[in-house]
């Protein structure tokens, strides 16, 4: 059967997409980011998955603010990176399994989530900047890539305890798939910032270092958060952060951590990066 070998949290801002695409990952304000990454492609070498499912918010490429999907899956056999404004760099297309999918989409409905099924789906930065932190360096994508959308944009959101609830249907999901396939889940977004308002700029060091606590050893704290509470410590962006949950529910109760990394700023966001590993 198909196998969860761990998780990876990371930042998708476009800030990061555009110093990858301008060679500036050595220069002195990106060089500890980018540093905190080796250990991560060495994992990944290692453990060599054959899928990696994305959990990201869709920033207006396929859903605007008219129609908004709480949970949408992409269920086709390729994904396209298009111009979504930014001036980013279009990537390379990504390699899906839509028979997977939609293993995964009936599965979770079974388990009472209405998951959006989305068999054409165009990818933007939420989820090519955690790809391409993990695998630029390579000629091709080595794995095939499984976006999964979670609504962080339009109130009213859903929970962090959802969103933890929904990892742990994923992972009967995926385990429930009969061919021989591992799989690596990816939590992206956060860490603290706020675009707009007054507060725009917040970065809150010591919330984001109990969040990553929080995912490695006690999800139910995080999960017991308000999205208020949330907001209210981490800014309105910072709410993305309870999209790393779906990717702690999707894993066993007791992970062994391989890497953790924390850095400020990085374009006005706190960025958490961990790898943790499915002890069996």
């Amino acid at each position: 059967m198909a196998r969860i070998v761990g998780g990876i949290t990371t930042s998708h801002i476009p800030a990061i997409a555009m110093a990858m695409s301008n060679g500036l990952e050595k220069e002195p304000y990106w060089k500890r980011f980018f540093d905190g990454y080796e250990p991560v492609k060495a994992w990944l070498e290692k453990v060599d998955p054959d899928i990696a499912i994305v959990v990201y918010n869709d920033h207006g490429l396929n859903f605007f603010l008219d129609k908004i999907p709480t949970f949408a899956i992409g269920c086709a056999n390729q994904y396209e990176n298009a111009d979504e404004g930014w001036g980013l760099q279009t990537l390379a297309s990504f390699e899906g399994d839509a028979e997977f999918s939609w293993h995964l989409a009936e599965s979770m409905i079974n388990q009472d989530f209405d998951m959006t099924t989305c068999q054409e789906m165009l990818v933007d930065h939420g989820f090519i900047v955690p790809m391409a932190l993990m695998w630029r360096h390579l000629p091709k994508w080595p794995v095939k890539g499984i976006p999964f959308a979670v609504n962080t944009v339009q109130h009213p959101l859903t929970s962090a305890r959802r969103c933890l609830a929904a990892g742990r249907a994923l992972r009967k999901a995926v385990e429930s798939y009969p061919e021989d396939q591992k799989v690596v889940i990816f939590g992206t977004g956060g860490m603290s910032h706020q675009l707009q308002g007054e507060r725009a700029g917040i970065i809150n060091v010591d919330f984001d270092l109990q969040c990553m606590e929080s995912i490695i050893n006690n999800p139910e704290w995080l999960a017991g958060l308000s999205n208020t509470e949330i907001i209210e410590k981490a800014g309105t962006e910072g709410i993305e952060v309870i999209m790393w949950l779906v990717m702690r529910g999707a894993l066993q109760e007791k992970v062994n951590v391989v890497h953790k990394h924390y850095h400020v700023p990085v374009s006005n966001t706190g960025a958490g990066v961990l790898v943790l590993e499915n002890p069996d």
